[in-house]
């Protein structure tokens, strides 16, 4: 096993784990439960890793974590058109009631007569 990547969180840890996972290359998740340890033991020990199982899947791995870190960051909103609930740019659903908000992006991108 060779250590992949050191994740700020769980939540970005499963993210990595993912995107392994879709292109095939097995991993394991360390130190998953490490952050209740955080005073006893140095922060830096508590953050959870990502490993691959197998060293030949090692850089393929990193170049999935490449396009992970290059990818720009979503951070616009748009309104839901059936309650008006403000919604992250790249949700396809309101969060609020369920409605589909790809009408709305579409319409972003309709040309103006």
């Amino acid at each position: 096993m060779k250590k992949l990547y050191t994740a700020d969180n769980l939540f970005e840890a499963r993210m990595i784990q993912d995107l392994l996972e879709s292109a095939y290359i097995p991993s394991k998740l360390l130190n998953e439960y490490a952050q209740g340890g955080v005073g006893e033991i140095p922060f830096t020990h508590a953050y959870p890793e990502v490993w691959v199982v197998r060293e030949q899947d090692y850089e393929r791995g990193r170049k999935i974590v490449v396009e992970y870190e290059q990818a720009p960051q979503v951070t616009g909103h748009i309104f839901c058109p059936q309650c008006g609930e403000e919604n992250p740019e790249n949700f396809q659903l309101c969060w609020h009631c369920g409605a589909g908000l790809e009408i709305v992006k579409e319409q972003q991108f309709l040309p103006d007569t």
